[in-house]
């Protein structure tokens, strides 16, 4: 029994370690890199989606709330036009959705500027997905703990079904996460995020183009 206590102790001081200090030097050093890498083909996607959106610009900028509820500005590719009715309305999302659109989000590309967020500090490369400020008074207090740790690029739930499963299951699986921070499980995010990306699954919701919002718990 004391050995296994001994033994207990020392992986939740290893998991600890990481949490608090090797993944932060890891986001870092990987999405510096990254954007370095990945400069020229992120200016020729930015000059694609500014002709494809009609105008509307190809970055989507964005206030989130990130670790303990602390509002940033998080920055996407922007895969829609900003067409509108007769009335002066914005056209419904999937009419505005351009072909250019569809293919950089079943390749995830639009999700590639974030790297300046996780860079900033602002984001994690693993982590709870950052959603919108608005569902912050509707969370419950469990579901709020997703924010006990930095909003990532990919994360736990979007490696189990993404934006194919409910708000209750979505909110289970980063709460999961959230308990169960390591290195082990971040390698797991990453490749099955890959596989994920590869074979463009659960891109949509099973009713809409992109996820239906998030109205609170019923």
């Amino acid at each position: 029994m004391f050995s296994d206590l001994i033994e207990s102790n020392g992986n939740r001081m290893i998991m600890n370690l990481y949490r608090n200090f090797f993944k932060r030097a890891i986001d870092i050093s990987a999405s510096g890199c990254a954007l370095l890498l990945l400069s020229v083909p992120l200016a020729a996607i930015t000059v694609w989606l500014h002709f494809a959106n009609k105008g509307a610009g190809a970055f989507f900028f964005q206030e989130r709330p990130g670790k303990d509820g602390k509002i940033f500005k998080v920055v996407k590719y922007k895969t829609m036009t900003d067409e509108k009715d007769a009335e002066g309305n914005l056209l419904p999302d999937a009419e505005r959705l351009t072909k250019v659109g569809k293919f950089v989000r079943s390749t995830s590309i639009d999700e590639l500027p974030q790297l300046w967020n996780v860079f900033k500090g602002d984001m994690s490369l693993i982590g709870p997905r950052p959603l919108l400020v608005q569902y912050l008074p509707l969370y419950s207090a469990e579901q709020a703990r997703r924010h006990e740790v930095r909003p990532g690029i990919t994360g736990w739930a979007q490696c189990h079904g993404r934006n194919a499963i409910s708000w209750d299951k979505k909110f289970e699986l980063d709460v999961w996460y959230v308990d169960h921070i390591s290195f082990l499980t971040d390698c797991k995010v990453i490749i099955t995020t890959i596989k994920k990306v590869v074979g463009r699954e659960d891109i949509n919701s099973a009713t809409s183009a992109t996820m239906e919002p998030f109205n609170g718990n019923n």
